[in-house]
């Protein structure tokens, strides 16, 4: 009985930290902490470094009225994963705004993933294999079958808004 209870007990531990969101690293290539793998946004958006920059941006960032009208039209139950790092100048500046306009959409949660890599625009356990991630951040918008419809990469080519849209408007 107690080997059964021991053997359970290193399942659960095992489950747990496989499943752990906002893992703090010391990255060697930036030589400083960072987060690492899947993240929540109250991870993000505590982690000191990035709330530096989250909050005003956040703040501040005012999405085109007009091409917002139109997203809200297209946003249905898509899902976007938003592959970013912590030491990133632009994700610090574009992961915020991305933000104000998901919440001016009353995009669900639940359908964002946040995921953070290191230095060399790496996770652990395999999290962004397949996803092709040369340059961060990179937000990818997936249709509810969980094909990719379109992404951003680094930054917008117009604005945020209008670059989503696009992806939108592409869509089958």
């Amino acid at each position: 009985m107690k080997t059964l209870l021991s053997i359970t007990l290193i399942i659960l531990a095992m489950n747990l930290s496989a499943q752990e969101n906002n893992k703090k690293i010391h990255d060697q290539v930036h030589n400083k902490d960072i987060l690492i793998n899947s993240c929540t946004r109250e991870g993000v958006t505590t982690f000191p470094e990035f709330k530096e920059m989250y909050d005003p941006l956040y703040a501040a960032y005012i999405p085109d009225a007009a091409t917002m009208i139109e997203l809200k039209k297209l946003v249905k139950n898509e899902k976007i994963k938003i592959v970013f790092g912590t030491w990133c100048g632009d994700s610090k500046v574009n992961v915020p705004n991305f933000f104000k306009i998901l919440d001016a959409l009353h995009f669900k949660e639940k359908n964002i993933s946040l995921i953070a890599l290191d230095g060399n625009k790496k996770a652990e356990n395999g999290i962004i294999d397949g996803l092709d991630i040369k340059r961060v951040p990179t937000f990818i918008v997936f249709d509810k079958k969980g094909n990719e419809l379109g992404r951003i990469i680094e930054g917008p080519k117009t604005t945020l808004e209008g670059d989503l849209l696009a992806i939108y408007k592409n869509k089958p």
